[in-house]
């Protein structure tokens, strides 16, 4: 008589624990570290004026339009909630717009943000390395190859944190947001005090805030956008949905905490340097949070360059974190080699994913002119953003069974949508360039490589034996499936 399959819950359990999969183990206050350490770069330290100056110095105008950006940022954010719940895998849009749209629009997002991606963080560590050498060179230019050894230390030593444990990034990524909030509130609370002392140079901003020159249409437009562009990053949750604790509860709670939490800090920084400086001191500003600094706290003005590096730094953490899970997401639908989708054995994280997405930062950080190219895709961003609310909106119709946790209302979706294709077209209509019709192309150019590779499934045998050379050179394995038991 055959023995039959043990049935030991403790033997049961043992094979839940060398599942390889990623782990849930992120909780709500890393999920809110992450969500603002991607929103807050340098650019509310540096260069928040573009606001500004769009709304042609009016100061109620700027502040309606920042505040407007954050609530249509909240509004996309609530959407990503829905379906960061009801589909709690990793890759963000690429998830939800393959399971909405189909395989061809998510292959064109993932191979436009192949490039684009790593592009923002190769960006990202070249500014940081900017501050974090300049100190040492006082008036004169850091040299250009010090600053590119340095961003290719930070984005490789990035990239390995990431790759070893994900505790520790959380970790690292929670004390870096609470090392710029802490720098954002300096400035917040001074500009109250400021503001409460009374004294007439320090209201007369806001006495009559609507009172001079109204910006036309398109000029609100554009400063919209520039408020918009500055939220940028409250969908970075999404791509972490496969590791969250408790999704269900905790994506919403993240981002209904978090945002609002941006929202607060950008207006009260924003009021305190309307307190301290006027509105052409701003827009002329090099660095408006360093001018503050020297205004009203002199003595310790330090305090702010080295604020701008802790803000860069935690962005970028955050920025490869979920660029990993992208790279992993679509490797796993077979849209990315099949070695970008295995985990390491021993930290069940996605090292080869790290690993191509890290050298592909590097590339760009070389011949750095090559990040130029990448700033006529921002349209790009928005494009994917609609079609991700579409996915959402098409989802709700075609299997209205789906469990869903948490639902947006449903107009907020159709606004999205509205909104994103507005803000697609506005630069393209506005300032048409031929380098929109070369991105555009480049989109498109996704089509080569999707239909013999991804529609027709062309191979070839001597990859496999790259990949399984790769795999063990890593120690990396296939991943199972995500276990959507703990999801709830």
């Amino acid at each position: 008589m055959g023995r039959g399959k043990s049935s030991d819950p403790k033997d049961v359990k043992k094979k839940e624990k060398t599942k390889m999969q990623l782990k849930r183990r992120i909780g709500c206050f890393d999920g809110v570290s992450f969500i603002i350490g991607s929103i807050v770069g340098a650019g509310i330290f540096v260069s928040p004026t573009g606001v500004l100056k769009y709304s042609l110095l009016n100061v109620g105008v700027a502040l309606t339009i920042w505040t407007a950006s954050g609530l249509v940022s909240l509004m996309g954010s609530l959407c990503y909630a829905e379906l960061g719940t009801a589909l709690p895998f990793s890759g963000g849009e690429y998830s939800h717009i393959k399971r909405g749209l189909g395989s061809l629009p998510a292959f064109v997002f993932i191979w436009t943000s192949t490039f684009t991606k790593p592009a923002s963080n190769a960006a990202r560590a070249l500014l940081f390395a900017e501050y974090a050498t300049q100190p040492f060179y006082g008036i004169c230019p850091a040299p250009e190859v010090l600053k590119k050894c340095l961003a290719l230390a930070v984005l490789w030593s990035l990239g390995i944190l990431n790759g070893r444990s994900v505790k520790v990034t959380a970790w690292v990524q929670m004390v870096f947001t609470l090392l710029k909030m802490m720098a954002l509130s300096v400035i917040a609370v001074g500009g109250i005090v400021l503001l409460t002392g009374g004294r007439k140079e320090n209201l007369a901003r806001f006495e009559d805030m609507f009172g001079s020159e109204m910006p036309n249409a398109s000029q609100i437009a554009e400063a919209f956008f520039q408020g918009l562009y500055a939220y940028g990053g409250w969908w970075s949750l999404n791509y972490m949905a496969e590791e969250m604790k408790n999704p269900s509860r905790n994506i919403p709670l993240t981002v209904m905490t978090a945002v609002p939490a941006v929202i607060v800090f950008y207006l009260l920084v924003n009021i305190s340097y309307l307190t301290v400086l006027t509105p052409k001191e701003i827009v002329s500003s090099v660095a408006v949070a360093v001018t503050w600094a020297d205004r009203v706290i002199p003595s310790v003005a330090w305090i702010i360059p080295l604020s701008v590096a802790v803000s860069i730094f935690g962005a970028l953490n955050s920025s490869m974190f979920t660029l990993g899970r992208l790279s992993y997401a679509g490797s796993q639908s077979g849209h990315l080699p099949v070695l970008i989708s295995m985990l390491n054995v021993h930290t069940c994280t996605p090292a080869p994913a790290l690993i191509f997405s890290t050298t592909i930062a590097s590339i760009f950080i070389i011949p750095s002119d090559l990040i130029m190219l990448t700033n006529y895709f921002g349209f790009s961003a928005w494009l994917m953003i609609g079609l991700t609310c579409a996915s959402l909106i098409v989802l709700r119709y075609r299997e209205p069974n789906l469990h869903r946790p948490y639902k947006v209302f449903l107009p907020v979706p159709f606004v999205m949508v509205a909104m994103s294709f507005f803000l697609v077209l506005t630069p393209i209509v506005w300032s048409p360039n031929m380098q929109y019709l070369y991105a555009f192309l480049f989109m498109l150019g996704s089509l080569i490589v999707y239909l013999p590779f991804v529609h027709f499934k062309l191979h070839f045998a001597f990859f496999d034996k790259i990949t399984c050379y790769l795999q063990l050179l890593l120690e990396v394995s296939p991943a199972d499936g995500p276990d959507e038991s703990k999801c709830e």
